[in-house]
C-alpha cells in the first residue's frame, strides 16, 4: 500500500502587492503520515508550478495531494505514469444551481484541506526555526542546497520526535 503524499511549492523572492522580485520554489514531496520529506525539486520563482512540480514526486507515490497551483495536464500525466493518483484541490465551479455548485468543491476538497494543513505547517516551520525566509547564496544551484540542507535538519528533527514518541508510548 502506498501512502499519500504532498507536493507544495513555496516562493521566496516574490510577495503579494509588491513587485517581483527574483526568487526560487520549492517543491517537496512529503509523506503525509510522517510529514518527513521524500522528495526535493527547485526552480526558479517565474516557472509554473504544474511545469515544474512533477519533478517532486517520487517513483509509485500513491495518492497524491496537492493544491490548485499544480493544477494541468502536464503535472496530472506525470503523476499518473508515475502509478499516482493526482488530488488537486478545485477552487471555483460554475452552475446554474448555486447550492449545488458550491457544495461540490466542498465535498471534493474536505479529505485534501485535512492533509493539507499537517504540510502547510512545515514551511512555516522551515520559515521560523530554519532561516528559510531568505536565500542565503545566489544562483539556483546554491539555493538548491539551502533548501535541501533545510529539508536534512527538518527530517532529522522531525525523526527524532517520532522516535521518543514511539519510545514514550
Amino acid at each position: 500500500m502506498a501512502s499519500a503524499r504532498w507536493g507544495n511549492a513555496d516562493a521566496l523572492g516574490k510577495t503579494q502587492g509588491k513587485a517581483a522580485a527574483n526568487g526560487f520554489k520549492a517543491h517537496v514531496g512529503t509523506d503525509v503520515d510522517t510529514a518527513l520529506d521524500e522528495e526535493i525539486s527547485v526552480t526558479f520563482a517565474n516557472i509554473y508550478d504544474s511545469r515544474a512540480g512533477s519533478e517532486a514526486l517520487p517513483d509509485n507515490p500513491g495518492d497524491v495531494f496537492v493544491d490548485s497551483a499544480y493544477r494541468g495536464n502536464h503535472f496530472r500525466d506525470a503523476g499518473c505514469a508515475k502509478d499516482g493518483i493526482p488530488w488537486i484541490v478545485a477552487t471555483g465551479m460554475w452552475g446554474r444551481d448555486e447550492k449545488e455548485t458550491l457544495s461540490k468543491p466542498h465535498e471534493w476538497n474536505q479529505p485534501i484541506h485535512r492533509l493539507r494543513g499537517r504540510i502547510e505547517k512545515k514551511f512555516g516551520k522551515w520559515k521560523r526555526c530554519y532561516g528559510f525566509s531568505r536565500m542565503l547564496w545566489r544562483g539556483l544551484a546554491k539555493a538548491a542546497v539551502q533548501v535541501r540542507l533545510t529539508a536534512i535538519a527538518y527530517n532529522l528533527k522531525r525523526t527524532m520526535n517520532i522516535l521518543a514518541a514511539a519510545v514514550f508510548w
